[in-house]
């Protein structure tokens, strides 16, 4: 079983994130083949609109943090694990680049719970549906993460001061705070969410498919300059943060279902 299943209806593709009972938390080898997947679907000219959706109860849970303790990331930080951190936080900066500069639109049918990095991915894809019970959150400091990836996109999404509100708190907001917002279109009734969806892409297909890859193109370079330098210094705080004692006591705390102890003093540059 394919922890993220493709599907086809005609022009229509549908990506499931497919982890239930680990709320699909994304693991390295979920993210390179959902870069994969976006790649190949950003090539095809047959696929005219893409649904992103969650197997379960949860749409996705962010990074599966128990994969970090695996790769003995919390507990050697050593050059090695320095190289891998790279490459995840560079996995994860390339989800999120390639659904916002994606040449087909993209929508999110939230189905749950949308956490940390979930929330980054329902939110930066141009459509988000959710259900009422679906929450949000960029909780990454409750875990001694930085939540640098996506503070770029929401920063540009609802402005400076509703970001930094967000990011420094780490609190889980609702579907319809999400909407009131703008990070999410439309709050729809679970046993609607699919119908909607299908009605939203119907009416996608029925534009232009030249106008509206121009129209994504456009909407891409307008903020591409700045995007580029945000996204550069993402992953610089992103890698360093994943290096610090309070990364490493904030996973293992999570994974030991504990409050994390925070060093008293915290390393400043």
């Amino acid at each position: 079983m394919s922890l993220i299943e493709v599907a086809d209806a005609g022009p229509i593709r549908t990506i499931t994130f497919n982890r239930p009972s680990h709320r699909n938390a994304l693991t390295p080898a979920m993210q390179r083949e959902l870069i994969e997947t976006l790649d190949a679907t950003a090539r095809s000219p047959s696929v005219r609109v893409l649904v992103i959706t969650g197997a379960g109860e949860a749409f996705c849970a962010g990074l599966d943090l128990a994969t970090l303790k695996d790769m003995e990331h919390v507990h050697v930080p050593s050059s090695e694990s320095s190289f891998e951190l790279a490459d995840d936080a560079h996995r994860i900066a390339k989800i999120l680049r390639s659904l916002h500069e994606l040449p087909i639109p993209a929508i999110a049918a939230v189905n749950g719970h949308a956490v940390a990095g979930g929330t980054g991915i329902a939110t930066v894809c141009d459509f988000t549906l959710a259900v009422p019970a679906a929450r949000f959150g960029y909780t990454e400091v409750r875990i001694g993460f930085v939540p640098a990836l996506v503070s770029a996109y929401l920063a540009l999404q609802t402005g400076d001061k509703k970001a930094r509100e967000l990011l420094l708190t780490g609190r889980l907001f609702t579907a319809a705070e999400a909407h009131q917002l703008g990070l999410v279109t439309e709050v729809v009734e679970p046993g609607e969410l699919a119908e909607r969806t299908l009605a939203l892409a119907e009416t996608l297909i029925a534009n232009s498919p030249s106008s509206l890859r121009a129209t994504k193109a456009l909407l891409a370079a307008q903020n591409r300059a700045w995007l580029d330098a945000a996204v550069n210094m993402a992953l610089e705080a992103s890698a360093a943060s994943r290096l610090t004692p309070d990364f490493r006591e904030g996973v293992t705390a999570f994974l030991e279902k504990r409050k994390p102890r925070w060093a008293q003093k915290p390393s400043v540059d």
